[in-house]
């Protein structure tokens, strides 16, 4: 006579559960890490794009560079979020270059989107130069 089915594995019952549980796990931290490097990918260059614009724009002959700040946050708002704009920290700047040339330097400093709540408030610095007009 035949055992009835199942009866010589009771070690092994619930052990498809837990290996379903240990692959979702693992596979779900590797998705959320592939998300937050896209996020902070694209943010990076957001904000260097959003810098090099706002430095060219402030460069022009007949612009200020607090106007390319300006331009820079409108850039920002425009591709990632009006939120996201007004938390960025903007300080234009007009330095010489080391041939003695005036330029517009648009220095941006901006939180990180974090998609893991353990890492902490994580912020990014980028620069954007252009030669001043007229100099």
């Amino acid at each position: 006579m035949s055992a009835p089915r199942g009866a010589g594995n009771h070690g092994e019952d619930g052990s498809g559960v837990v290996d379903f549980l240990l692959v979702t796990v693992l596979l779900l931290f590797l998705f959320l890490a592939v998300v937050q490097v896209g996020l902070v990918l694209h943010t990076r260059n957001v904000l260097v794009a959003a810098a090099a614009e706002g430095a060219r724009y402030g460069a022009n002959a007949d612009r200020t560079p607090e106007q390319g700040a300006a331009r820079t946050q409108e850039v920002v708002a425009d591709a990632l979020s009006s939120r996201t704009a007004g938390a960025l920290q903007v300080v234009p700047s007009m330095p010489l270059s080391p041939e003695g040339l005036q330029t517009v330097q648009i220095e941006v400093t901006s939180p990180l989107p974090v998609v893991f709540l353990p890492v902490g408030p994580v912020s990014i610095t980028v620069r954007g130069h252009a030669l001043r007009e007229g100099t």
